[in-house]
């Protein structure tokens, strides 16, 4: 019995021995912790998406088009294989961001008299004694259209100066064009009188 008493009495001691050495090997904290992960690059994804535009007008390749959102107009005309000859790029925005959705419309020069496109601007100017119209005049014989208009021609008009002209140029390209001239009265600047006064120069 005694013998027993003894072996009993050793084992609780290496069993209590035991369990200190193990309580102490964790109280560094370092046990049962969580290892952070860093994860690179910052965090940054394509915010930015995609924009569906339709290119019409004086381009080589008109359509519709996909490319990344916050692309400039300039890449959008770029990849409906860029202007042709009659293009007038003055009235449109280049540098303005495409659009989800938007259309895009580039211009033609506006016909001179006998039919010949007009010059574009910087071109020689007409011969001593030869009498230039006035861009945008109705005198030549033919209403101004709205649609391809150069801000230049717009500004002619009576009653319309260089802001109100940048202001139907921006509502052509945000509407995809006029689809009567009635429509100009949506126009900021452009009230029931000044339109009466437009409406015989002017076509769509």
């Amino acid at each position: 019995m005694a013998a027993y008493a003894v072996a009993a009495v050793v084992v609780a001691l290496l069993g209590a021995r035991y369990l200190a050495s193990s309580g102490a090997g964790g109280t560094d904290g370092s046990a049962g912790k969580p290892v952070p992960v860093r994860v690179s690059g910052g965090g940054g994804g394509d915010a930015g998406g995609w924009a569906v535009v339709q290119v019409a007008g004086e381009v080589r390749s008109p359509g519709v088009y996909r490319l990344r959102a916050g692309k400039r107009v300039d890449d959008a005309v770029r990849m409906a294989g860029g202007p042709t000859a009659r293009a007038e790029l003055s009235g449109v925005n280049l540098a303005a961001k495409v659009e989800d959705g938007r259309q895009v419309i580039v211009p033609a020069r506006a016909a001179a008299p006998g039919g010949a496109a007009a010059p574009a601007t910087g071109s020689a100017s007409p011969a001593a004694g030869s009498a230039a119209a006035p861009a945008g005049s109705a005198a030549a014989g033919a209403p101004l259209n709205l649609n391809t208009a150069t801000p230049e021609q717009l500004d002619a008009l009576d009653g319309v100066g260089p802001a109100t002209a940048q202001k139907i140029v921006a509502y052509r390209q945000a509407h995809g064009g006029f689809r009567s001239v009635a429509e100009l009265d949506r126009v900021p600047g452009i009230g029931p009188k000044r339109l009466a006064a437009l409406k015989p120069l002017l076509t769509v």
